[in-house]
């Protein structure tokens, strides 16, 4: 509930783009391909906001609210290339120093669309099912909180060409990440304690984000939008069902849900889901991953893994919260699960058939007529869809049929796993938070299980829970992310 707004001054970035509302369009449209990636700590409107913790209790938080009208200084267009600063400055009354709190770094990408905060008038406080949201709560824990926007793939301009696909997204943020670096100082709060977070879209990105810190395959890319010369790397990443690793997703998704009908009750082409699953194995196989207890990760004990690693805990963890006649109302209607008191246990193939149904046909991201979102994210100039995998390509276009030349380089700018894998990124985030739902089936189970198992053999510190019975974009525990945060950062959390 915003109650008060106190305007402060202007900066060059500002007065030379309104601050609300940008202009979109090209770089000399746009005015700003000149102007200074200098942050003015002097331009902001003070805001007085009420936000409820995930304990109930209501907290009044005075906060300043800065925009910044482009963070390139060459930007294709500003309505997505800016980002928004919530600094908190007094809670509950008593003042808050935020100058070396962390930074929570909140992108809002959905299914790799474009996304602006520049018609935003204050912090993002309420998410999803009405409540208040990860920045709300991150800034009623006396953290600074930035709200990036970044371009996606259906932005087109007037001569037909799509300026938003891959690998736009991940460089937008990555400028924005550079400017808080460039600012030390300037802008309040840690720039070495940049935590980014995302959910779906916006959770491989800032998966990707994290994997790829200072990488120089994204050099030229930054380059051309006038980047601030600094480092991109974050310090810890959060990522909420990522949809990621996308070239291989459809052999993960029919290796995972290939035996679960559509909604319509209906099977998917039994070959096209035969002959991706068994693609699967040799891709597992490739990116040697290990688990402690299961060896080597493999397509004949990735269910064993997931089932023991994270679904039977979820459900233990759920059944454990529930009261007595709850629980029993619970497995009473779900008798595949064995319960002996203080622990779930099923089968994997009892665990499909309680998820039901699969969200996507097959295949799920490269689709034959290139009619998924994802086609759309490997579009170029004025083709607005192509595919990305040999699978499909040669389905539609015959056996000889190969890639377009820039697919393979846009494809590792576009996975984690590239930088984890197969060039093991040295300024990659060394603190992991990922979420999902058990019933989500906007992926495989086995994307965020391969990102957690080779974070984890990395050395890297990785918290990964799966929420029971939960669908994509569930958020169950935010309260806990904030508390997380302050734990890998050494801040003292409220």
């Amino acid at each position: 509930m915003q109650r008060r707004t106190v305007v402060k001054g202007l900066t060059a970035v500002a007065a030379a783009v309104p601050a609300v509302g940008f202009t979109s369009g090209s770089a000399q449209a746009a005015g700003a391909s000149g102007d200074s990636l200098v942050f003015d700590p002097s331009a902001y409107t003070e805001q007085t906001i009420t936000l409820t913790d995930t304990e109930g209790t209501a907290h009044e938080v005075v906060y300043r609210f800065h925009k910044v009208a482009s963070y390139v200084a060459k930007p294709v267009d500003a309505t997505y290339q800016s980002l928004n600063i919530s600094v908190p400055v007094r809670i509950d009354g008593t003042a808050v120093d935020a100058s070396d709190a962390p930074i929570l770094f909140a992108n809002s990408i959905g299914g790799y669309m474009p996304s602006s905060v520049a018609n935003r008038t204050g912090i993002a406080a309420t998410g999803m099912g009405g409540a208040t949201s990860r920045q709300g709560l991150a800034l009623a824990a006396g953290y600074v909180v930035v709200e990036p926007g970044a371009r996606g793939r259906t932005l087109v301009d007037s001569s037909g060409v799509y300026y938003g696909t891959a690998p736009a997204a991940i460089v937008d943020l990555k400028a924005a990440v550079r400017y808080l670096k460039f600012n030390k100082g300037r802008v309040p709060g840690d720039v070495h304690r940049i935590v980014s977070c995302g959910t779906s879209a916006g959770g491989a990105l800032s998966s990707l984000l994290g994997a790829s810190g200072d990488s120089p395959l994204y050099a030229p890319y930054l380059e051309e939008i006038g980047a601030a010369d600094a480092s991109d790397a974050i310090f810890a990443t959060g990522a909420w069902c990522p949809i990621t690793d996308l070239e291989h997703a459809d052999m993960a998704y029919e290796w995972c849900w290939g035996s679960n009908p559509l909604a319509s009750g209906s099977l998917v082409d039994r070959t096209v889901s035969g002959e991706l699953s068994s693609a699967y194995g040799p891709y597992l196989a490739s990116l040697r991953l290990r688990a402690r207890g299961f060896g080597a990760l493999t397509a004949r004990n990735m269910d064993d893994y997931l089932l023991r690693t994270f679904m039977q805990p979820s459900a233990t963890k759920y059944l454990a919260a529930l009261s007595d006649s709850a629980r029993a109302a619970y497995l009473a209607a779900n008798p595949f699960i064995a319960w002996d008191g203080s622990t779930a246990t099923f089968t994997w193939a009892d665990f499909l058939t309680h998820v039901g149904a699969r969200k996507k046909n097959a295949p799920s991201f490269d689709a034959f007529d290139l009619s998924t979102p994802e086609c759309n994210l490997y579009g170029t100039g004025t083709t607005a869809a192509r595919h990305f995998t040999l699978y499909s390509l040669r389905h539609e276009s015959g056996a000889g049929a190969r890639l377009d030349e820039d697919i393979p380089a846009k494809l590792r700018l576009m996975n984690p796993m590239y930088h984890l894998v197969d060039k093991v990124n040295a300024g990659r985030s060394r603190h992991w938070w990922i979420r999902l739902g058990t019933k989500d089936t906007d992926t495989s189970h086995t994307v965020a299980g391969n990102l957690s198992a080779r974070l984890t053999d990395l050395g890297d510190d990785v918290d990964t829970s799966y929420y029971w019975d939960a669908g994509h974009g569930a958020d169950q525990d935010p309260g806990d992310f904030v508390k997380w945060i302050a734990a890998v950062s050494g801040h003292r959390h409220r």
